[in-house]
Parts: structure tokens; C-alpha cells; sequence
């Protein structure tokens, strides 16, 4: 079971642990983004570990600076990338700069939730030990 928004300029579709999101072509991801992200993320994931993946089907810019604000972001564990091309795939590897967290490019959404999974049961597993 999921949830879906449209919210103009992409589609996120919201599961238990993790979040894809599509952006539309031409989109450009900035800091007005990334509020309108934390907004979704507080409603769904409020103190709870999660992933983001982007899934990258269209060709839009993003300001590699937006990580930045990802990273301040507390429950934010990961961030996993599945470009649709090799100029995406460039730009994810330049993206990933920066940002100081996991952050893996993958081939296709079960590779990438694959691994979203297991960042997050590893953050639950050292989340518990710090609370025994």
C-alpha cells in the first residue's frame, strides 16, 4: 500500500519506509522544492527513519545545493539515484558530492529499494542499541 501526490512538478509516491519521486520534464529542483519535500516528509516520516529515491525517468536540472538541506534533515538516511541515461548518471555521480550521507546510483527501483532497505534496518539496529 502507498500514497500519491501529484504535486505539479513531480509525483511522489510515499510507502512504509521510503519515498520515489518522479520529476517532470524540464523541472527545476531548488530550495522551494526541497520546503514543499519537508512538508510530505513530517506528514509521513515524522521521527521515523526513511529514504528518498529518484527515480529519474525525465531530464530535468537540480541544484546541487538542495543536499545540502537534505542533510539537515534528521530522519533522512539515504538518498538512492536510478538515472535513465548516462548524462543523468553524470550528474547524480557530481550530485552525490554533495551530499554526506549514503547516496547510491542504481540501474533500475529494485536495486534501489533493495539497498534503501538495508541502510534503514542498519539506522533502526543502531538506533535501538543507542536506546537499550
Amino acid at each position: 500500500m502507498f500514497r500519491y501526490y501529484d504535486i505539479g512538478h513531480a509525483e511522489v509516491f510515499i510507502f512504509d519506509d521510503f519515498l520515489i519521486k518522479q520529476v517532470r520534464e524540464g523541472a527545476i529542483v531548488d530550495q522551494e522544492e526541497t520546503e514543499e519535500f519537508k512538508i510530505i516528509l513530517k506528514e509521513h516520516f515524522n521521527e521515523k527513519n526513511m529514504a528518498y529515491i529518484s527515480n529519474r525517468v525525465f531530464s530535468y536540472s537540480v541544484n546541487p545545493l538542495v543536499y545540502k538541506e537534505a542533510e539537515k534533515i534528521p530522519n533522512l538516511v539515504a538518498i538512492a539515484v536510478i538515472p535513465s541515461n548516462e548524462k543523468t548518471r553524470a550528474s547524480a555521480k557530481y550530485e552525490s558530492q554533495f551530499y554526506d550521507r549514503p547516496f547510491g546510483i542504481f540501474d533500475n527501483l529494485s536495486e534501489a529499494i533493495e539497498w534503501v532497505q538495508k541502510i534503514i534496518q542498519r539506522e533502526n539496529s543502531e538506533l535501538s542499541v543507542e536506546n537499550a
